[in-house]
């Protein structure tokens, strides 16, 4: 059984770091395309970030290029996401995703929404 369990959410002032994870099990990280959301109240969930180690490629929103970074830990079956320079715009549920085929990519994930599962979601609030 597919499962995805986020953690690592919390509160940091505007300019702070914060990582979330994203553990996986039921399947192997390494063969599949694994996104990055987050949703905020009142607005659509907007793909921030996607990783797929067999093809080498990795995708950012415009709006978190250069302050997000998306790693994976095959290891650990486990995906984090870096997020530094924040900004209270930032302040959402942040959930990742991955998709039952393999052959989707981060462009299939985050731009279209192919994606069967994801986790429940943890909190990132940015604030003074």
């Amino acid at each position: 059984q597919v499962q995805l369990v986020e953690s690592g959410g919390g509160s940091v002032q505007p300019g702070g770091s914060l990582s979330v994870s994203c553990a996986a099990s039921g399947f192997t990280l390494d063969d599949y395309a694994i996104g990055w959301f987050r949703q905020a109240p009142g607005k659509e969930r907007e793909g921030v970030a996607c990783i797929k180690s067999s093809d080498g490629s990795r995708y950012y929103a415009d709006s978190v290029k250069g302050r997000f970074t998306i790693s994976r830990d095959n290891a650990k079956n486990t995906v984090y996401l870096q997020m530094n320079s924040l900004k209270p715009e930032d302040t959402a549920v942040y959930y990742c995703a991955t998709p039952e085929n393999s052959a989707y990519g981060c462009y299939d994930v985050v731009r279209f929404g192919l994606y069967e599962h994801w986790g429940q979601g943890t909190q990132v609030t940015v604030s003074t």
